[in-house]
Order: C-alpha cells, then sequence, then structure tokens
C-alpha cells in the first residue's frame, strides 16, 4: 500500500512540474519554428536528425503553417532494431522523406480542431485516419499524448509511435 502511495505520489508531482513547465515554456514556443521546438526539446532527437537527414530543417523552418503530429524518441525506440539506422542512410533519403511528410499537415490544425476530424491529408499525399474516443486521440496507431505546442509557424502534436504510410 505504501508504494503503490509513493508511486501515486511520485506521479502527481511528475505530472505537475510536466505541467508547470510546458506553461512556462508555451510563450517561449511561440517565437520558435517547429525546428527550433524540436531541437530545445531533449525528447525528439532522432525526430531532429531524421528532419536533418531528409533535407527537411528549411521547410519546416519555413513559414507554413505545419501541423506536426510528432514522435518522441520512445516512439521512434519501438520500430524494429536497426529500422532508424537504415532510414538515416542517403540512399534511404526518399523513404524517409515520405515516411516524415506522412507526419505533417498543411495549415495550424489544434486540437480543438483535430477531434472534429476522422481523417486528415498530409503533405506527403496520403491522409491519416484520426479517431477520437475516451480513451484520447489516435492518428493511425499512434496516441496523441501531448498537445497545442505552438510554435511560430504552426503546432506540434507529440505522437506515441511512428506513423507509417500504407
Amino acid at each position: 500500500m505504501r508504494l503503490l502511495f509513493t508511486l501515486g505520489l511520485a506521479a502527481a508531482v511528475t505530472a505537475s512540474m510536466l505541467s508547470t513547465s510546458a506553461k512556462a515554456d508555451h510563450h517561449e514556443t511561440k517565437e520558435k519554428t517547429i525546428v527550433e521546438v524540436a531541437v530545445g526539446a531533449k525528447n525528439f532527437t532522432t525526430l531532429v536528425a531524421a528532419v536533418k537527414a531528409a533535407g527537411l530543417v528549411d521547410t519546416l523552418s519555413g513559414k507554413g503553417p505545419f501541423t506536426v503530429f510528432a514522435p518522441t524518441d520512445e516512439a521512434f525506440a519501438k520500430l524494429p532494431e536497426g529500422t532508424v539506422e537504415s532510414l538515416l542512410k542517403p540512399e534511404n533519403k526518399e523513404k524517409l522523406v515520405s515516411i516524415l511528410t506522412y507526419h505533417v499537415v498543411s495549415g495550424k490544425v489544434m486540437a480543438a480542431d483535430v477531434v472534429k476530424l476522422s481523417e486528415a491529408k498530409t503533405v506527403q499525399g496520403s491522409t491519416v485516419d484520426i479517431k477520437v474516443s475516451d480513451d484520447g486521440v489516435m492518428v493511425d496507431k499512434a496516441k496523441v499524448v501531448k498537445t497545442d505546442i505552438e510554435c511560430s509557424n504552426g503546432v506540434i502534436h507529440v505522437i506515441d509511435s511512428v506513423i507509417l504510410p500504407e
């Protein structure tokens, strides 16, 4: 029982700290581009490396606006072993670009708008399925875990899995 209480208390404190941190950072992110925000965050190092390898830094630093469903480092770690390393190779740039642009929607789509959609057309050209339930919002098979990180050229919604075009 004591362990459960301790774990619960730790979770509450962590959630409180994350909430406070998010509020403090919220204003700062509005001044930065999507790429600058991703670079400044500690949980998007794989995404940033992939964006650089794909040559998409200038695009995602551009005027936009863009909506990015951004997978965390943990999301990339869920891929089969060797997948990320393979995608980062120059000979796989076209495939990497396709996967990354599948995570991007033209326009600034805030969470309040996302929940009204059943699908969204990506910059890659395909559509992602959007499902809203009591458990939250799913984009394809990825759960949206944080929303509305506003940037100067769009918005980031954090997802827990990498989504792949068919």
